[in-house]
């Protein structure tokens, strides 16, 4: 069974950072590109960063570009999205996401999602 899982989340200031976190189990984790996606209330769900299954090449929203950073460790099974300088617009679920395939920002390809983890920025 395939369960992925993310942790981390929380409220915190604006100009802020947290690290979001995301293991996942019961899957060829080093086979499978990894996003984040986030969803705040009344809009739609949508991707903010992705990572290639051998981690050497990644992409960005471009609202979070030079303040978010994706990175894998295969060995751990976990992907951590680095957020830095949060404004009150990063309010949302963040959610993790596994692809047996390189989908970038397209949801569909994403086989696997967890349950989400809730990320507010105050200003």
């Amino acid at each position: 069974q395939v369960q992925v899982v993310e942790s981390g989340g929380g409220l915190v200031q604006a100009g802020g950072s947290l690290r979001l976190s995301c293991t996942a189990s019961g899957l060829t984790f080093e086979m499978y590109d990894m996003g984040w996606f986030r969803q705040a209330p009344g809009k739609e769900r949508e991707g903010v960063a992705w990572i290639i299954s051998h981690g050497g090449t990644t992409g960005y929203a471009d609202s979070v570009k030079g303040r978010f950073t994706i990175s894998r460790d295969n060995a751990e099974k976990t992907v951590w999205l680095q957020m830095n300088s949060l404004k009150p617009d990063d309010t949302a679920t963040y959610y993790c996401a596994a692809a047996a395939g390189t989908f970038a920002f397209s949801m569909g390809g994403y086989k696997y999602w967890g349950q989400g983890t809730q990320v507010t920025v105050s200003s």
